[in-house]
């Protein structure tokens, strides 16, 4: 199968060109300026006014299969990711049963063949307990560790100083990336006993939240994931970092990922959005925000992601304490990036650096996140009109049918998305393939 995507605006390693590719069956076969290809093919994609970038790769995504798939599964949330230019994603562990044994991991393996329509990887979780068992896993099919210093939805926190320094000498060992969740569980606690206490509720108002899951519950956890970090030499990637303090600890050895929630909320948004931005950890300041928007420039943080983590309505009815923690945000994440760039908070190449080519360097993918000939023909083709479209339910392909964008207008779309060479427009097929490392 050729095809050919023709008169488009290439971004890719930090510039951009007006050019053709020429795919050939899974693989990008070459790049040339716009009009020189004479190769007949099966498929012509014309580009013209369009954006092509490398596939987006999301690095965190929890699609909820097995064991929590009335509020998601592989295929209604890969086909979201898909929808939105997203064609590889690193799934999380804190599934029933949870990703930590071998066992547990091939059996995702195996479902993921029938069920994804983007490419795929699944992190194995570190417990207080499992380090023999994480020796067992073949470094070349998984992206790092997943550890959560923090407890979160999934009840999978590592909170033993023994069982932490372990983890961490083990993924400096296998020169593994550990991807760490830092809360500080105790303090999250003493905050919660405190606005229970204070309020007279066990479920406080959500807007409590970020009160409760406060900068300090943040900064401590990440100092300390830090301090153990540098004494392993552990290649350490602390994820969703909701606050400017945590920015200064990073370097080195140890890199950061923003995700949406942080990016595009703050603490106004929960009088409007109420439990519908509650995450862990909590959406903060604006301040908080605009260093992180601020931090996607300046090369301080690493990647973008979103954490995308479905949850029914029914759940997240409650406070504080009983609603649940996570929004669903793979389908839309890529046009909201867009909307920062057109706000001037970082350019297209920065975008593209973020969300494509940091997360391949960062974990070692083979063969994709850029545009290369020889690479995986991961593609995404978006456009930009000066005619808004809004965000409603009827566009929402994840299955627990509502987003925390709901009402949003965006000048950008997606218009294709290339699994592996094939357009998500083919049918509903599995297109997406386990993703190799190193």
């Amino acid at each position: 199968m050729k095809t050919l995507i023709k008169n488009g605006t290439i971004v890719n390693e930090g510039q951009q060109q007006k050019a053709d590719v020429l795919v050939i069956d899974d693989r990008i076969v070459s790049i040339l300026p716009s009009g020189i290809t004479t190769v007949e093919c099966d498929i012509i994609i014309d580009a013209t006014d369009c954006y092509v970038l490398p596939g987006i790769i999301d690095t965190h995504v929890h699609f909820r299969e097995p064991g929590l798939t009335h509020k998601g599964d592989m295929h209604s949330e890969s086909l979201a990711a898909l929808a939105g230019g997203v064609t590889s994603v690193f799934e999380m562990p804190n599934t029933q049963p949870q990703t930590v044994t071998l066992a547990a991991w091939e059996n995702k393996i195996q479902m993921a063949q029938s069920r994804m329509h983007v490419n795929y990887a699944f992190f194995p979780g570190a417990t207080n307990d499992n380090l023999e068992e994480l020796r067992r896993f073949d470094i070349h099919k998984i992206p790092g560790i997943k550890l959560f210093m923090g407890s979160s939805t999934g009840n999978m926190l590592v909170d033993k100083e023994q069982a932490l320094d372990g983890i961490f000498s083990l993924a400096s060992e296998l020169k593994l990336p550990l991807m760490a969740h830092c809360e500080d569980t105790n303090l999250i606690n003493q905050h919660s006993q405190y606005y229970k206490q204070l309020t007279g509720s066990d479920d406080p108002d959500v807007k409590l939240h970020p009160l409760i899951r406060d900068e300090e519950v943040c900064v401590q956890s990440t100092e300390l994931a830090v301090k153990l970090a540098r004494r392993h030499e552990t290649y350490l990637h602390v994820a969703h970092i909701s606050t400017q303090k945590e920015l200064h600890l990073l370097g080195g050895n140890v890199t950061g990922e923003a995700t949406l929630a942080h990016l595009l909320f703050s603490v106004p948004d929960y009088c409007t959005l109420g439990t519908r931005i509650k995450c862990n950890p909590a959406v903060k300041t604006t301040l908080d925000r605009n260093a992180l928007r601020k931090a996607l420039s300046d090369g301080t943080i690493t990647t973008v992601a979103t954490d995308h983590a479905p949850h029914t309505l029914m759940e997240k009815q409650g406070g504080a304490l009983k609603a649940m923690s996570g929004m669903p945000m793979v389908q839309f994440s890529l046009v909201s990036m867009l909307s920062l760039v057109d706000d001037g908070v970082l350019t297209i190449e920065q975008l593209v650096r973020l969300m494509c080519h940091n997360p391949s360097q960062l974990f070692s993918i083979r063969e994709r996140g850029f545009l290369r000939e020889g690479y995986k023909a991961d593609i995404t083709i978006v456009k930009r009109s000066d005619t808004p479209w809004t965000l409603d339910s009827t566009m929402i392909k994840s299955k627990c049918g509502w987003s925390p964008l709901e009402g949003r207008q965006f000048h950008w779309s997606v218009v294709t998305t290339l699994v592996n060479g094939v357009s998500g427009v083919v049918a509903q097929k599995n297109f997406g393939e386990p993703i190799e490392f190193r």
